[in-house]
């Protein structure tokens, strides 16, 4: 038991989180609640789209660090269409 752990500690590299790591992984923890939260109250007037719009432009620095760039690319697409859809039904 005790090889089979120290090879699996090998396998990973422990290193500390920098200080713009851990803000961008609270940040994207908060737009990923504002982005479940949103659909349920879509159609309570605007609040919907806002928290969908914040939450995308909260979320993208998590993912920018992680260099995901198709999870970029969806955020911006979120923010993007729900701020269309802001503008046109206002």
């Amino acid at each position: 038991m005790m090889k089979k752990r120290s090879f699996l500690k090998l396998l990973v590299k422990q290193r500390r989180l920098s200080a713009k790591e851990r803000i961008s992984n609270r940040l994207g923890y908060m737009g990923t609640g504002f982005i479940m939260i949103a659909p349920y109250i879509l159609n309570q007037g605007n609040i919907g789209p806002i928290l969908y719009i914040i939450g995308g432009l909260i979320c993208t620095p998590q993912v920018w660090l992680a260099k995901q760039w198709n999870l970029v690319a969806v955020n911006i697409n979120v923010m993007i269409g729900y701020t269309l859809y802001l503008i046109n039904t206002t």
